[in-house]
């Protein structure tokens, strides 16, 4: 039976990096975010209901990543309807990838909002990524098209990263890639002791 590795944090810090030293190490990595991608390009399950919902959100049979954005800071109350739509889809291609890796040692699950979902009840550990604010706030706004309030429409809706750290099993922190790396070797090793 793999051990179902939930890995969370706030934007910008560090989750992609850190995700990709566990593949490094050989573990399956589920993307949440590769999955949105796919459940909203041509042909996704997600583009029908969400043009239903939203109404000027689609493009070229896709959703329009950008035009979705923009009505949902005109009307923040849309964002629960996006969940409804969206979080059900994401959790059977979830376990469609576990069900193909059901032989690997460690599945991590690399999922932004993993306890603003729920979706820790699914894991048998998380581990969160951190870093200072300064930092965090640094690597966010060195984003391209990444505004101060774009970034605090963000921010409102995650869970503070005290809050974060506080529910996790492991935090890994981010302000070094050694660091980083030696926390991820250190989170597979305990992994495997206990198994």
């Amino acid at each position: 039976m793999s051990y179902r590795l939930g890995l969370t944090g706030s934007i910008g810090m560090g989750k992609s990096t850190t995700a990709q030293m566990f593949r490094d190490l050989g573990h399956p990595v589920w993307d949440a975010d590769a999955a949105v991608h796919r459940l909203y390009s041509q042909g996704g399950e997600a583009v029908a209901p969400i043009g239903q919902a939203f109404p000027g959100a689609i493009r070229d049979g896709q959703v329009d990543r950008a035009a979705l954005k923009q009505l949902l800071a005109a009307d923040p109350s849309g964002f629960p309807r996006l969940e409804q739509i969206v979080h059900p889809l994401l959790v059977n291609d979830r376990a469609r990838f576990a069900a193909g890796n059901r032989d690997a040692q460690i599945i991590v699950f690399d999922i932004p909002l993993l306890f603003e979902t729920g979706g820790n009840a699914a894991m048998d550990g998380v581990a969160v990524v951190s870093a200072s604010a300064e930092t965090q706030r640094l690597r966010v706004l060195a984003r391209p098209g990444m505004t101060p309030d774009a970034f605090a429409m963000i921010l409102d809706r995650q869970l503070p990263d005290a809050e974060k750290r506080a529910r996790a099993d492991w935090v890994i922190p981010t302000e070094t890639l050694a660091a980083a790396r030696q926390a991820v070797e250190q989170i597979c090793k305990d992994i495997q002791d206990h198994a």
